[in-house]
């Protein structure tokens, strides 16, 4: 018999769900109920287990976001999901913030390549929409505050593709802005200077791919992490270019990379446009193609906010604190 949920309504502030199997309930509900308490804590309301029926009381509202809630994750963890705390933070997030959204098609749309920690997946609908892009366009521009996931699930699915034998290369860059003053100082050749600038790449990229064996393509040429002055000139064919924190090139810089899009290639351009570290002279490109590239087939713009943040949510309020002294 086919297993599944079963909702029984008992009042207008109370619901009952039985769920069949045991195991997959004791996941959702966490070690020692951590997730279950997560859930009463960030919806309201309580939660109460009873064998396999669980009972929810509460206000409508909480009532109802709680159940469909727990119903969408148990169902997640059917499907191999490994269930994680922030998970349930990000998940209410979502529900909160619209709930006719199906969790499913956000959580388990997987990005196939094995990491040393978790599977890759978007935690949020604006992820889930810039995944979707990044597959569909070829050329994908993703503005938002730190946090988002705009590089790293750039970075997955280049890494994916390069697996997959989709193209042969992967091009990661960044505008080293102080080049021209402040890399003078800094001891080694240019290589060396600009390393600093390029750590968080090389981060994101260990963090998905064995490190030797990332060391080994970046010695062959098949990844190259560079700093952008180094683009010019170049043709990108057959390549997953990825430009981050590009709120710090200048306009010449963005035209420049733009141009160096060859055939069979994707291109995607990342940066949170409340940050800028260009003089006050100068005009972020980023900010500038928004005006210029918005109506071209083939381009897609995405946009975050703090809601997709998915650092600790501290951070969170930190950025909507900013963003309210801003207005």
């Amino acid at each position: 018999m086919k297993k599944k949920i079963v909702a029984q309504t008992a009042n207008n502030n109370s619901l009952k769900l039985h769920f069949e199997e045991n195991d997959i309930l004791k996941v959702l509900l966490g070690e020692q109920d951590i997730h279950l308490k997560t859930i009463e804590k960030k919806v309201g309301g309580h939660i109460h287990v009873r064998g396999n029926q669980v009972t929810i009381s509460g206000d409508e509202a909480e009532v109802n976001l709680s159940a469909k809630l727990m119903t969408e994750l148990y169902e997640i963890i059917k499907k191999g999901y490994p269930l994680y705390s922030g998970d349930i933070d990000l998940a209410v997030r979502i529900l909160k913030n619209n709930q006719s959204i199906n969790l499913k098609e956000v959580f388990l749309d997987t990005i196939p390549i094995a990491t040393k920690k978790k599977i890759i997946s978007p935690k949020s609908l604006n992820q889930k929409k810039y995944i979707d892009a990044i597959r569909t366009h070829d050329i994908v521009i993703a503005i938002g505050p730190a946090g988002t996931g705009k590089t790293y699930l750039a970075m997955a699915m280049a890494v994916a593709s390069l697996m997959n034998k989709e193209l042969e290369r992967i091009i990661l860059t960044r505008p080293a802005i102080e080049a021209g003053e402040k890399l003078g100082f800094l001891p080694g050749d240019m290589i060396e200077k600009v390393n600093p600038y390029l750590r968080p790449l090389y981060d994101a990229l260990h963090d998905m791919m064995d490190y030797e064996k990332a060391s080994r393509l970046i010695q062959r040429g098949i990844i190259e992490v560079a700093p952008l002055a180094f683009m010019r000139g170049r043709t990108l064919n057959n390549s997953f270019a990825i430009l981050d924190e590009a709120q710090n090139t200048t306009s010449e810089q963005m035209k420049m990379f733009l141009t160096r899009r060859g055939f069979d290639s994707k291109v995607v351009i990342t940066g949170d446009i409340t940050q800028i570290d260009l003089p006050p002279e100068k005009t972020s490109g980023l900010i500038e193609i928004q005006g210029i590239l918005q109506s071209i087939p083939g381009i897609r713009f995405v946009y975050f906010s703090s809601i997709d943040v998915v650092r600790h949510p501290l951070v969170q309020k930190i950025i909507d604190a900013y963003s309210d002294k801003q207005k």
